[in-house]
């Protein structure tokens, strides 16, 4: 894994990444600029791929046909849906899925992506334990879970969506773009990761709380990658 792609959805989530990076080129394709360089040694794309799973599909596919990255990781903040998880916590892709995939009206379980053959797509396991060595050893005050990451184009800030994703899907977090990613990363063969700092619970406290903590919990993920870029 010698060229990896880096996305995070806001300015915020890859700001201090593309800050750190050197040699770096900056290209611009579909709006989204793409940052070319060495990051800690190790050769990656750095992009802000914009909100939502769309932009998220778009930006993948050009890391993938355009870039060849050998790797991809998704970083940023999401809310926290596992009871023990706590804000500032960090949540590793054991897999993911579109939540607001909803194709029941032709018999279709929620989720399930219609004609697909696969609808929940797996993290790399190898990529998985190095970020969670890297987590425990640079972050020892949170918390990290490997578990399944649920992707919807919603903002989940209310208690009956989150008893719902937990009940109906095993939610570990929820966010907005990482099993779109994940899907165009397993339609080109391509290993992947999602790391997703928690700032908020998915509740009615949802919006106040990610305000508080997503500076936080963007540090903690920064930490965690460049340690697992030593390991990888």
């Amino acid at each position: 894994m010698d060229y990896i792609g880096i996305i995070g959805a806001m300015p915020e989530e890859v700001a201090q990444l593309i800050e750190q990076m050197e040699e770096k080129e900056m290209t611009e394709i579909a709006g989204m600029k793409f940052y070319d360089g060495k990051l800690w040694g190790k050769k990656a794309v750095v992009v802000k791929s914009g909100i939502g799973k769309v932009n998220m599909a778009a930006c993948t596919q050009i890391l993938a046909g355009t870039y060849k990255v050998e790797a991809l990781i998704n970083t940023g903040v999401a809310g926290g849906l596992y009871a023990p998880i706590n804000i500032g916590d960090i949540v590793l892709s054991k897999d993911t899925l579109q939540h607001d995939m909803d194709a029941t009206g032709f018999g279709y379980e929620p989720g399930v992506i219609p004609q697909m053959g696969q609808s929940t797509f797996y993290g790399d396991q190898y990529l998985i334990k190095k970020a969670k060595e890297s987590c425990e050893e640079v972050n020892p005050d949170i918390s990290v879970y490997v578990g399944r990451v649920v992707s919807g184009d919603q903002f989940i800030s209310s208690d009956e969506k989150k008893k719902y994703l937990v009940e109906q899907f095993d939610g570990y977090c929820a966010e907005m773009e990482g099993a779109a990613m994940a899907q165009v990363a397993y339609l080109n063969d391509i290993p992947f990761v999602i790391i997703r700092a928690i700032s908020d619970k998915a509740d009615h406290s949802a919006s106040m709380n990610y305000n508080d903590f997503e500076e936080q919990a963007i540090v903690h993920t920064i930490r965690l990658l460049r340690a697992m870029f030593a390991k990888i």
